[in-house]
């Protein structure tokens, strides 16, 4: 993996970390939650949406709608984990 491609995979995973983090609870989790979810969510969500076949988007909107799709279900999960 190149420096550039490792760059964008952080941008995108903080974008789509932040949007479901305002979708969730209504705040962001701060710059490195916000990565992590991301980064995790779209690792979820390329395997889940992948699996039933779906293809969102073009490739920057699309990775940023499948990280946070993915995103919400981490977060959905987690919340019976904390409870």
């Amino acid at each position: 993996m190149s420096i550039e491609a490792l760059i964008i995979w952080l941008i995108i995973g903080g974008v789509a970390g932040w949007l479901a983090g305002q979708l969730w609870k209504g705040g962001g989790f701060g710059l490195p939650g916000n990565v992590i979810i991301g980064v995790v969510g779209s690792l979820i969500g390329g395997f889940l949406l992948g699996r039933l076949g779906f293809s969102i988007g073009g490739p920057w909107i699309g990775a940023i709608i499948n990280a946070v799709i993915g995103s919400l279900l981490l977060l959905f999960g987690l919340s019976f984990v904390k409870r």
